[in-house]
């Protein structure tokens, strides 16, 4: 089967590794289940695969991909969960301490077919294309996870979304206006702020920022350059959710502040198989489609990685097959 693989890793030339060809059609466990796909999208962890960041050399070569939507055996037309985790664990799989995610240990997604145990096919809603469905179970999921899980916002409430030009924040700041929050974002540069208010956004200000009230919650990818920004942002009791930290880990915790407003400080990572279900009533009921920036047919993966590792990608990178 045609498959994008890494084959050997380099943190300076990441696409030196990076192999589209035949691969072996991969062995299906007891419990698993096979997806021809029919869309893929790539991620900066693939990009984080191919620079040797988190894929140990000895698992090489490796089918790169998390993100998948197509059809199984039986004719469903389904969308992938990324995780993969312990079989015999019964709660939230994001907390699973065996788990991982496709393309990690098990091959992914770029590729004609993939197999995951059976529990990670979710259905896909007629109203959303393999394009669209193909987008959603990493960016959008942590997303998803980030605004309505572990921040708990409803209605009417205010978030702050640190960043306008990730993944996880371009995808939060759609799904916040759906769900009717008000939505505030900050963007390092005018093109990049506008692009929010496309989005959704009700109000744009540049990092650091004094805004004209405190939020909710905020939403922090960004980390060492926002953190500060982000404490100063919340009301009393309000709550900051941390995905990521481009920037740095390395924070001042501002401990004082923390306590005195009673601050919550909650970590998220992705997201379940019944939230990823929920994203998707949620798009189809809503309209809220994600935002594409290219589709090329999978044997030109290397193109869009290419497109990809500029920086200069406006949605996402879709591969089909």
């Amino acid at each position: 089967m045609l498959a994008a693989a890494c084959t050997s890793q380099s943190a300076d030339d990441p696409l030196s590794g990076l192999t589209v060809g035949d691969r072996p059609e991969p062995e299906l466990p007891p419990g698993w289940a096979r997806v021809t796909v029919r869309a893929a999208s790539l991620n900066h962890h693939d990009l984080w695969s191919l620079r040797g960041v988190g894929l140990p050399a000895d698992r090489l070569p490796m089918v790169l991909g998390c993100d998948a939507a197509g059809v199984d055996e039986d004719g469903n037309e389904v969308v992938v969960h990324a995780i993969v985790g312990d079989p015999d664990w019964t709660g939230d799989e994001t907390l699973d301490p065996q788990r991982s995610i496709l393309s990690e240990r098990w091959a992914g997604t770029l590729a004609e077919q993939v197999v995951v145990p059976r529990r990670n096919l979710r259905p896909k809603p007629a109203e959303l294309s393999f394009e669209e469905a193909a987008c959603l179970p990493t960016a959008w999921l942590t997303a998803y996870r980030m605004l309505f899980t572990q921040a708990g916002l409803a209605p009417g409430d205010r978030v702050l979304v640190q960043g306008a030009g990730g993944g996880v924040s371009t995808a939060a700041i759609a799904l916040a206006r759906a769900a009717g929050l008000v939505v505030w974002v900050t963007g390092r540069d005018e093109a990049k702020r506008a692009r929010a208010l496309e989005l959704g956004a009700h109000q744009v200000f540049e990092p650091g920022a004094r805004l004209p009230a405190r939020v909710d919650a905020v939403l922090e990818t960004v980390g060492k350059a926002t953190w500060g920004h982000s404490m100063k942002s919340l009301r009393p009791g309000g709550t900051l959710v941390v995905s990521g930290a481009t920037t740095g880990a390395d924070p001042s915790a501002d401990l004082n502040r923390l306590f005195f407003l009673q601050l919550r400080v909650v970590g998220s990572t992705m997201g379940t198989r019944e939230e990823l279900d929920g994203l998707m009533r949620l798009l189809a009921v809503s309209g809220v489609r994600p935002q594409i920036d290219t589709v090329l047919p999978l044997s030109q993966a290397r193109a869009g990685f290419e497109r990809l590792a500029t920086g200069d990608v406006v949605g996402k990178v879709v591969l089909t097959s």
